[in-house]
């Protein structure tokens, strides 16, 4: 049985069920056993509340459904409907509806634990690439280059599983061959001039200029150049200026709210031609009309549209780097998220950048910051292929336990056989140059990392249900109200001090109180930070370098 032909009997009757059964055998039977599970609890115990909502930051719900194709979806069209912080099946749902698709889903999960699951496998390798459509993760851009992204997202099992036996069908290795060939779009000079039409490239320049000038009458030995400066622009300008996040779309025919129905629409001769393997459907409840949300693979079309969401931000930008003359890479996190890498010659090394975030130079931002459990981080571009993990994490040995969708071995051997494919016209300078950059980043994979400030915060793009159900909140941090006692309120005072060398208020007009770590005090702040120098004796309080222009937000508050 054909991978394509799965699910044929349920597709007709279930698009969501058929969408499922396109996800590779292991990760059809862990999603389709909590749907299952779900959807009995409801058949079992109509009337009870508890059975009839799933918390969307659940757990398993998170890790298990989430990041699965047509999982969801399945939810959906059960009769679930989406809350702010929950899936509700609400009491006007119909039970009979319900039935039917936990009935589909245990067919064909029946049909795989009787045998089939093996035949699977074996038939599916046999398939040519064009007619495999891989997994696509529900909650990131499905039609961005991450839409080979399948099986565990970010938030992986406390017990991790063994590594797969049938290395030819593994997700990581069809991403390599799939990504290595897409970053080669950003190498098109026509599409090139396309995108440098729409950035404003003097403006940038001249902004990059400014700023450059002053830092270095600030720091008169630093090593930033013009580029990084420019980089810095463009990252700004993108997401303020270019892009918009999509959640829900606004109908287009009476400008109101919509609501993703979480199903999917079969895609048009157009959308189609644009790579949008995926159409998502949002509907008006005032209008009744239902809006289409093409998910765009291809750059060209992003530069029309300029929205979306991780996958499309992330190629769109990447394209821009090229435009402008960057080298840059195309980044692809298996636990459900890309971003861009940027070669900084004066630095002389990669720098991140996300563009959704407006982010540079911050690797930890996801592990430290967002709480992802971090497996597989690999770079896109011209000229190679680099599994940069390691720049990602100060937690070596917890990823290393969850590498295991392929063996390290065959990993290695797969980027190195498509390198060497890559580089076999190259002139041997520039292959001596990309052996020095290696060289380089192998030097600080292996170095001991500590998060920087700017690297603690959770996610900012999408919205706060996006956000929780994928934990990307980061950790979380009290805003500190200060609230008059009795005595301050007939005094009608109230004195705080803050001392910077001992890093502690003192609240005098009520007995002295002392309150200690300057956040503590603090309502809310934005980029920045508290730094010792201790060569100069010094305390200062301050942005990041690389921000440090960036007006500062810092706010105390009293009720």
């Amino acid at each position: 049985m054909a991978a394509a032909a799965l699910g044929s009997s349920s597709g007709s009757a279930s698009p969501a069920v058929a969408e499922l059964c396109q996800n590779s055998p292991e990760t059809f039977l862990e999603a389709s056993k909590l749907l299952l599970t779900y959807a009995d609890n409801i058949l079992r115990n109509p009337n009870d509340e508890k059975y009839r909502s799933i918390r969307i930051g659940n757990t398993a719900f998170s890790t298990r459904l989430l990041p699965v194709r047509g999982a969801v979806e399945c939810l959906f069209e059960m009769g679930f409907e989406e809350g702010e912080t929950h899936l509700i099946f609400p009491k006007k749902a119909s039970v009979e509806q319900l039935q039917k698709i936990r009935d589909l889903i245990a067919i064909e999960r029946s049909s795989r634990l009787d045998g089939s699951n093996k035949s699977y496998k074996v038939e599916l390798s046999q398939q040519p690439a064009s007619s495999t459509q891989l997994p696509i993760t529900q909650s990131s851009n499905p039609n961005g280059l991450t839409q080979q992204h399948a099986g565990n997202s970010e938030g992986q099992s406390s017990n991790p599983p063994s590594a797969p036996m049938v290395t030819t069908d593994s997700v990581i290795l069809k991403v390599l061959r799939s990504n290595i060939q897409h970053v080669l779009v950003y190498e098109n000079l026509a599409l090139q001039e396309k995108a440098l039409a729409c950035i404003p490239v003097q403006e940038l320049k001249r902004r990059s200029q400014e700023k450059l000038s002053r830092a270095r009458k600030l720091d008169k030995g630093t090593k930033l150049s013009d580029e990084d400066f420019l980089l810095l622009e463009l990252l700004h300008w993108f997401k303020e200026e270019f892009f918009q996040w999509v959640d829900d779309i606004l109908c287009s025919k009476c400008g109101g709210q919509t609501k993703s129905r979480g199903e999917s629409l079969f895609p048009n001769d157009d959308e189609m031609k644009w790579g949008a393997n995926r159409v998502e459907d949002h509907y008006c409840d005032v209008c009744q009309f239902s809006n289409r949300f093409p998910r765009y693979n291809n750059p060209e079309k992003l530069l029309e549209t300029r929205c979306g969401r991780c996958g499309e931000w992330a190629n769109c930008f990447t394209l821009c780097c090229r435009a402008l003359g960057f080298e840059a890479r195309y980044v692809w996190d298996y636990t459900d998220h890309v971003w861009t890498e940027v070669y900084s010659p004066s630095q002389q090394r990669w720098l991140h950048c996300d563009a959704c975030e407006d982010v540079c130079d911050k690797p930890l931002l996801y592990e430290i910051g967002w709480g992802k459990k971090l497996s597989y981080v690999i770079a896109f571009s011209k000229d190679e292929v680099v599994d940069v993990t390691w720049r990602y994490s100060c937690k070596h040995d917890e990823v290393i336990s969850r590498r295991t969708e392929v063996k390290e071995e065959l990993l290695r051997e797969t980027i190195n056989g498509l390198n060497k494919q890559r580089q076999i016209s190259m002139s041997e300078n520039r292959r001596k140059e990309l052996l020095q950059r290696i060289i380089v980043e192998l030097v600080e994979f292996i170095s001991p990392k500590t998060p920087k400030p700017g690297e603690l915060g959770g996610r900012i793009s999408g919205s706060v249900a996006w956000r929780v159900a994928r934990g990307e909140m980061g950790l979380e941090r009290k805003e500190t109200l200060f609230i008059p006692s009795e005595n301050e309120k007939i005094l009608k005072q109230l004195h705080l001090c803050y001392n910077i060398v001992k890093d502690r208020y003192v609240r005098v007009s009520n007995n002295n109180q002392t309150i200690s770590g300057w956040e503590n005090g603090v309502w809310k702040m934005e980029s920045i930070f508290r730094k010792v120098e201790a060569d100069w004796n010094m305390i200062k309080l301050f942005a990041h370098i690389m921000i440090f222009l960036v007006p500062l937000k810092l706010f105390w508050k009293q009720n």
